[in-house]
């Protein structure tokens, strides 16, 4: 058994420009074929517009609220909620909240910034 704490977790930041905490994935435990990750995109923040080659994601937000575009879907985001996001979407999440955004990003297979490609937009 492999255990880690978001305490313990050092906190970087990914090729999308967002700051994060992995708890299971190829930085932290030995999970080979997902990542969990905190992910945090601060006040009047924005992670750049990218998508994913290979892995699905999965966005439970955890705290804050923010507006996330996926493809040509627009919507308000925030605590409690969860989105699925394809591998090849398109998507750019915003800070529009008076706080930090927080959420939990499960990428499956495991985040890697090679199968990250930045769109520019």
């Amino acid at each position: 058994m492999h255990v880690s704490h978001l305490d313990a977790a050092d906190a970087f930041v990914t090729l999308d420009g967002s700051t994060i905490r992995e708890l299971a994935g190829r930085v932290s435990l030995p999970a080979e074929h997902q990542s969990l990750a905190e992910a945090t995109v601060p006040v009047g923040g924005a992670t750049a517009e990218h998508y994913h080659v290979r892995s699905e994601e999965l966005y439970f937000f955890t705290g804050g609220t923010g507006h996330l575009r996926v493809g040509d879907d627009y919507r308000d985001v925030r605590a409690g909620e969860c989105v699925v996001i394809p591998p090849g979407a398109v998507h750019k999440l915003t800070n529009t909240g008076a706080g930090p955004l927080t959420l939990l990003c499960c990428c499956a297979p495991a985040y890697r910034n090679d199968d990250t490609v930045l769109t520019g937009g």
